[in-house]
């Protein structure tokens, strides 16, 4: 690292203590929320950025005791600069890592839609399939599961499901999930023996804390139905569930619980959420130059993975990613290890990114 990257360090470390300061300083709510925030998540990259620079001084003053010449000093710095150069480069890379620009909606909660897609009853089943590995990967990390809106399939799992996550951290690991969805497998009514292929779409949508999105009543139609209203999509037997159109765009929304004022504020939020997908995904087209570096868009339209059960195997297209336990992961309990592996994969291509344009 440059000498640069030493100001750097140093520029973090001055923010961090500036952010304590402020803390102990002003008594706006407000303020002290968002302080306590950056404060939270510049403490370790400052932890991280002293240990580095205690490691340099260390590796610095030992070099310079074995240039004094003196026997007896040399000796002393011999025993530690061994260690000292073994740990740098470590460090060196964990705090690049830490100093990536992050997505801004990394922390955000998450809506989580998935369709079926080719395949008929196959691929409803397939979409069920996914929704519960999902269900159950959210357990683990903690995170809670709200249905929004279901459409059951007719021989089982789901023609779509659309659920709300929320946690720490979400949008984040989720993210890598919106795409195309490949399986291969026997379905249980194929009596032949033969392999199918059918897909499912996932969607991951941030669903940040303030979305400052302005929609003007002109702008919606709101309609309520039954159970038996938009192909069936809606479990209530009322007329309480709400679909609110947002006509400059055509985007469409529901919500089907008991309460139709309910309703109208989950779909509301719901509408808010897309408008904000809607431009999110206009800004990354504007830059999308500067995303090609990363591991996909995010685009549900993008084949991402393919499911092989005979084989017992998942391979994620994005970056060459083959396992042989797609038994665990379509459960949830090794799904983590496929979201980690595309973490480092990003990573490791926005750090080359960065180098190739020092």
């Amino acid at each position: 690292m440059s000498a640069l990257s030493q100001l750097r360090l140093q520029q973090v470390i001055d923010r961090y203590e500036e952010v304590e300061a402020r803390m102990g300083a002003t008594s706006n709510t407000n303020e002290i929320i968002a302080l306590s925030k950056e404060h939270a998540e510049l403490r370790p990259v400052v932890e991280k950025a002293r240990a580095l620079m205690t490691v340099r001084k260390g590796l610095s003053e030992a070099e310079a005791m074995i240039a004094s010449g003196d026997r007896e000093m040399a000796e002393l710095a011999e025993m530690e600069i061994d260690d000292l150069r073994e740990r740098l480069p470590g460090l060196e890379q964990e705090m690049q890592l830490l100093l990536l620009p992050k997505d801004v909606d990394d922390k955000a909660d998450i809506v989580l839609e998935v369709r079926a897609g080719t395949g008929g009853d196959e691929a409803a089943l397939f979409a069920g399939d996914l929704f519960r590995m999902y269900t159950r990967f959210a357990q683990i990390m903690g995170w809670s599961v709200e249905i929004v809106d279901v459409a059951p399939g007719d021989a089982g799992g789901y023609k779509e499901i659309i659920a709300n996550v929320s946690g720490d951290g979400v949008f984040g690991r989720m993210k890598w999930e919106s795409g195309v969805h490949r399986v291969q497998r026997v379905p249980a009514t194929e009596t032949q023996g033969r392999i199918h292929t059918s897909a499912a779409t996932v969607a991951v949508l941030p669903a940040p804390e303030n979305i400052e999105i302005e929609v003007r009543a002109d702008d919606i139609r709101i309609d309520t139905m039954r159970s038996s209203g938009a192909g069936g999509q809606h479990v209530n037997t009322t007329d309480s569930a709400v679909r609110i159109t947002h006509l400059p765009t055509g985007i469409m929304v529901t919500s089907s619980e008991k309460s139709q004022h309910v309703n109208r504020e989950k779909a509301m939020d719901q509408l808010k959420i897309r408008l904000y997908e809607r431009e999110r995904a206009e800004k990354d087209a504007a830059r999308s130059e500067a995303r090609a570096s990363q591991i996909g868009s995010g685009d549900r339209s993008q084949k991402v993975r393919t499911y092989n059960y005979p084989e017992n195997r998942l391979t994620d297209h994005r970056i060459g990613l083959t396992l042989y336990s797609l038994d665990r992961i379509i459960t949830g309990d090794k799904l983590g290890d496929v979201i980690e592996a595309l973490i480092t994969e990003d990573q490791s291509r926005r750090l080359a990114s960065l180098e190739a344009g020092a």
